[in-house]
């Protein structure tokens, strides 16, 4: 695996243990050689994750629409800065630059972006892990209603294989270096045409 792609808050969160884990998150990849692809911003804890992941010597490639490189900071030492003209195209590049997808904590922002390529994989686009890292807890909520909607019919029980979630970087990460992609049926064949 050479680069993986983070999704992370642009603001720190009230908790420091979620920029710990960020820094955290940051040195593992770096030590273990492979590099990061985020949203390219200096603050939050994307700026955390960067800046621990440049300091143990990793590549870093930055990926930022025009009309955020004022609100999000843009952070001017990464390996590579890509400047793109939507968010569409920022979401895009970050896929196909990576391997392999976590997210932090985060607000909307990184829940689109996690949700994106989860449907990608739903769909058959790419068959790439996508890791959560449950920061003390931070994902259960979301992780509860991802199970409410298997039990209301609206997620097929084998889609919930398509997030691997450990609530520490080191465990999430060995998942997904091991990560065998599940099969999965498209939604749109029902299983009678099985």
């Amino acid at each position: 695996m050479q680069r993986i792609c983070v999704f992370a808050g642009s603001q720190p969160g009230y908790r420091p243990v979620y920029a710990e884990q960020a820094e955290r998150l940051g040195r593992l990849l770096a030590a273990r050689g492979i590099g990061v692809v985020y949203g390219g911003g200096s603050v939050g804890l994307m700026g955390v994750l960067a800046d621990a992941a440049l300091d143990g010597g990793a590549e870093v490639i930055g990926v930022i629409p025009e009309v955020l490189m004022i609100r999000e900071v843009t952070h001017t030492g990464l390996t590579e800065l890509r400047i793109v003209g939507t968010m569409h195209e920022r979401k895009a590049l970050m896929a196909e630059l990576s391997d392999a997808f976590i997210a932090l904590p985060g607000g909307f922002g990184t829940l689109d972006e996690l949700f994106e390529v989860v449907t990608w994989a739903q769909l058959g686009l790419h068959r790439k892990a996508v890791g959560l890292l449950n920061v003390e807890g931070y994902y259960d909520p979301l992780l509860a209603l991802i199970e409410h909607a298997i039990a209301e019919g609206f997620i097929l029980p084998e889609y919930a294989q398509l997030l691997t979630v450990d609530s520490d970087p080191e465990g999430l990460l060995e998942q997904l270096l091991r990560h065998e992609p599940p099969v999965i049926v498209p939604r749109w064949i029902t299983r009678e045409q099985i």
